[in-house]
């Protein structure tokens, strides 16, 4: 340029701000031959707009003047920084206070939870806006004052979307669902923020329905909307709600988000959805996501909830530098497949790569032992593990103990630990203690069990099925329908069994004895029966000893026929091509009869099944499980 003059200089210093040179910006400034307040201002706003505001206070004090808008930057910068009492003297300093300056001083003063000297400012000012009676109401709603953020809501002169959606994030966010449904419906316009905290609102009180009702009524919906619904039905068991709308996202070309596909993932692993879960893994591969740690152990969990544990360990062996949720992650994964001597190998490998075992692995460690019949090992690592790891026993490690005492056999040992335990036996405790006994037939420590665990969760029906089945065993039927009466009068309902199976990315659900309402009910009937056939040319015999209700044999056999798992692997072999694993999951604790047939049908059907039980997996090929029947 042949001239430059104050405009031409400023007018650079501005484009260079704009673009975040802010190098290039002082180094322009220091050259000017001359500048005025605008000069001074654009490069305090520069710092304040790189979060270098110790450099733009340096540069505000050596300013010849400032006018309101150098006093508003200024301010600004400070309340951005969180440095909000320098705010406070710089704006009682301010020789003019506008709405502006004012109105940001009051949002400050309110994040930090000056609630009342916000609100001191605010009556005193003469003019108001609506960004500021809206910066007053949410500065009480930020800080849990909903009823007067309620009271100043009525009264303010103008009303804004962003005012209502402040309002209603108040009640939201402090869990107040009824009186936040009841404005949410009395808002003139409902923004996509407003119908997204409704939907989390919503989804964290359970109310699933109504989340979803909002979420259908949307014309519009952001990222957050998908990833509020999915999360709601993760967070409440409604897994395959959860895939469904995973799936709608999908057809509808929404890219999902980073949390979207680690709910989805979660719930890919409670449903053992290996297809999905390989879907999501795959997004996160693209994003480049799977490179981080914590995703790494929210992908090996959900391989492992599938039966992958193969995949598991290739994610495991991936990383150089592992913390302790992915140890605890592998070693989990070994102990919930029966692996026993695998997880004690990684266990043992842990403190040479520099992470110490936390309360967490004790826990995983002690079930891989249990599961495993590691019982001399599993012992030792419990009784030095507060010497060697500096962990305390905590009630989950004698549970696991206890559990792995009792599964072995050594109901008596396992009793006495429950004696000198350092901390109350919970349910847990004593849950494993009953199971022991029912599994080794201890009519005698199961009443003691039961009785605790009446006690301590009079509603829950595990304790009168285990007691129940312990009675059936021995054809105790007085005392099987005594305890049926007991769970009548005192309300208390069994929690009903079913398996689930994925085929072509749908999940079906079955329960036990009924197909009626299954489209393809006939042809799963037809598969019953010729597996039925084929078990009983093998030699199978139905082991009847746990049904819980006194009939005669055929019957009882229809029983333990129609069980959930049962038509679970039936629908897999009807609909799974030869070569692809049988995939079932079911509920409760696998029967010891259906556990004894699905192992006879892997061998006459040729077929791979892997059936994830409440407890662990059970690998069922060639008519050998991968338990060894030790579960």
């Amino acid at each position: 340029m042949p001239e430059r003059n104050i405009v031409s200089w400023n007018g650079l210093v501005s484009g260079y701000i704009k673009n975040g040179m802010i190098n290039e910006a002082r180094e322009a400034f220091e050259m000017m031959p001359e500048r005025n307040v605008v000069s001074w201002t654009a490069m305090v706003k520069g710092y304040v707009q790189e979060g270098m505001v110790a450099e733009a206070e340096t540069l505000f004090w050596r300013m010849p003047e400032r006018n309101e808008v150098s006093w508003t930057v200024m301010l600004g910068g400070f309340i951005d920084d969180r440095r909000v009492d320098d705010a406070r003297r710089l704006y009682d300093m301010m020789p003019v206070k506008d709405v502006v300056a004012s109105t940001n001083m009051i949002g400050g003063l309110c994040k930090e939870g000056r609630v009342d000297e916000a609100r001191m400012i605010f009556d005193d000012m003469r003019d108001r806006n609506v960004i500021t009676w809206t910066s007053m109401v949410t500065g009480y709603c930020q800080n849990n004052r909903v009823d007067i953020a309620r009271k100043l809501f009525e009264v303010m002169p103008e009303k804004t979307e962003v005012s209502w959606t402040s309002m209603l994030l108040g009640y939201t966010l402090s869990g107040r669902m009824e009186e936040a449904e009841a404005f949410f419906e009395a808002m003139p316009v409902k923004p996509v923020i407003a119908c997204n905290a409704m939907i989390v609102g919503l989804g964290e009180r359970g109310e699933i329905a109504k989340a979803r009702r909002v979420f259908d009524s949307m014309n519009e919906r952001d990222d957050a909307t998908w990833r509020g619904m999915i999360k709601a039905y993760e967070r409440n068991g409604f897994e395959l709600e959860a895939i469904d709308l995973f799936g709608v996202m999908q057809r509808q070309g929404v890219r999902p988000s980073f949390p979207s596909l680690i709910s989805v993932l979660s719930v890919c692993g409670a449903l053992a959805s290996l297809e999905y879960g390989r879907q999501v893994h795959a997004h996160l591969v693209r994003c480049r996501f799977d490179v981080d740690v914590y995703v790494a152990s929210v992908l090996m969990t959900m391989y492992v909830k599938c039966g992958e544990l193969v995949k598991a360990k290739l994610v495991f062996d991936r990383f150089p530098s592992k913390d302790v949720i992915m140890w605890n992650s592998i070693i989990s994964g070994y102990a919930s497949h029966g692996l026993g001597e695998e997880a004690l190998k990684v266990f043992h490998e842990m403190p040479s790569s520099g992470t110490m075992p936390n309360k967490v692995t004790i826990v995983a460690i002690l079930t891989a032992c249990s599961y495993a019949g590691k019982v001399e090992e599993g012992v030792e690592i419990f009784e030095s593990m507060e010497s060697r790891f500096c962990v305390a026993p905590s009630v989950e490690h004698y549970s696991c103990t206890v559990d792995m005492l009792g599964r072995a056999g050594r109901i008596d040992e396992a009793m006495k630990l429950i004696e000198t335990m350092t901390v109350k036996p919970d349910a847990t405790v004593w849950g494993a203690l009953l199971g022991a006994c029912r599994t080794h037939s201890r009519l005698d420590l199961a009443e003691v069990a039961a009785k605790k665990l009446f006690e301590i969760e009079p509603e829950n029906a595990g304790p009168y099925v285990l007691l129940s089945s312990i009675n059936a065993s021995r054809a105790n039927w007085g005392d099987v329908a005594e305890m049926r009466k007991d769970m009548r009068n005192k309300n208390v309902s069994k929690f009903p069994g079913c398996s689930w199976i994925e085929v072509d990315k749908k999940v079906h659900t079955f329960f036990r004895g009924d197909i009626r309402n299954h489209p393809e009910k006939t042809l799963i009937s037809m598969i019953l029966e010729k597996t039925e056939g084929l078990l009983r040319e093998a030699g199978y015999s139905p082991d009847c000893s746990h049904v819980l209700h006194d009939v005669d044999e055929e019957e009882k056999m229809d029983n333990l026929r129609l069980h959930s798992e049962r038509l679970a692997v039936a629908y897999g072999l009807l609909k799974l091509p030869e070569g692809v694993p049988i995939r079932v999951i079911k509920n409760l604790r696998v029967c010891r009869d259906c556990h004894a047939a699905i192992k006879l049908i892997s061998k006459v059907m040729e077929r791979e099944i892997i059936l994830r039980d409440a407890n662990r997996f059970h690998h069922f090929k060639k008519g050998v499980c991968s338990c060894k029947d030790y579960w």
